[in-house]
């Protein structure tokens, strides 16, 4: 019988699946356990967009062990129908079978569904990687002596992408990753971010905190007040107007205009670009 057929085949080759699933994953969750700590981890520090290739990097591997528990169900389901699989269920009644046929696609379906998932979470994650370590690559041309850049700095409010520490005074840079199309235009008004003359809005509110943050930390840090200047960037986009003093809107190939929004009371001490410098080498460790 056909349906017996189909039913054995797709059995043997579901349970030999995902005994393959349980092994790949098991194998990838201790390849991370192990990889977990670089050597010299504490004089490594963070690349930029450190967290999302991290993130990138198990989408990938989560993505190829789902492509390749597809591929082998396939090549053992022919195998297993053309080698006679049916005589597994030989006997049993038809809606036993089709009970079991069913729960199998559901299974198959779970597990495509999964895969598309992995799929678009993984297009989306190389897409934030991209636009940070475009960000963080042009930020090295505006480094002199004495100012270093930092990425992925860990607050108690989330994470700064990166910071800029020198002596001329210290920015945090918060990107901002969004899709563009040919005539992309945004601009800063108050707490927001408009986008091709106000078809999109996107609220800033999650970077007033942690900028602001982070420049309470550097005060408790140093024992006085400190400002910290929040450049927003967003790569892709052509910056029209900002009405705001408290944040400076950039692209990808502005960003050096950071350098030149200061004035005297941002300049630090060498003790304290030391100390702040000190103190995120220690967030940004790989360790």
């Amino acid at each position: 019988m056909e349906l017996e057929a189909i039913s054995g085949a797709a059995a043997v080759a579901l349970t030999s699946t995902i005994v393959f699933l349980l092994i790949a994953k098991t194998w990838n969750a201790i390849s991370r356990s192990i990889a977990s700590a670089p050597n010299f981890s504490d004089r490594i520090m963070h690349e930029a967009a450190q967290r999302f290739r991290d993130e990138l990097d198990r989408l990938t591997k989560s993505q190829s062990t789902y492509l390749c528990g597809i591929l082998v169900f396939v090549m053992l389901f022919i195998a297993a129908y053309v080698l006679q699989a049916k005589h597994l269920f030989a006997g049993y009644p038809s809606w036993q079978l089709y009970l079991q046929l069913g729960f199998l696609l559901l299974v198959f379906g779970f597990a495509v569904f999964s895969l598309m998932k992995t799929v678009r979470l993984r297009y989306q994650m190389k897409f934030l990687r991209d636009a940070n370590v475009a960000i963080g690559h042009q930020l090295q041309q505006v480094s002199a002596e004495g100012t270093r850049v930092f990425h992925d700095v860990g607050t108690s409010a989330g994470t700064v992408d990166h910071v800029v520490v020198g002596q001329k005074g210290l920015y945090a840079i918060n990107v901002v990753a969004r899709r563009s199309s040919k005539i992309a235009h945004a601009r800063l008004r108050e707490n927001n971010i408009e986008y091709s003359n106000g078809s999109a809005v996107q609220p800033i509110v999650e970077i007033n905190a942690k900028t602001s943050r982070l420049q309470k930390d550097f005060r408790e840090l140093l024992g006085h007040k400190v400002r910290v200047r929040s450049v927003i960037a967003v790569p892709g986009w052509d910056i029209d107007e900002q009405s705001s003093d408290e944040h400076l809107l950039v692209n990808e190939r502005t960003i050096a205009m950071l350098g030149g929004w200061k004035d005297k009371s941002d300049n630090l001490m060498n003790e304290d670009v030391a100390a702040l410098q000190a103190e995120l080498m220690s967030r940004c460790a790989r360790g």
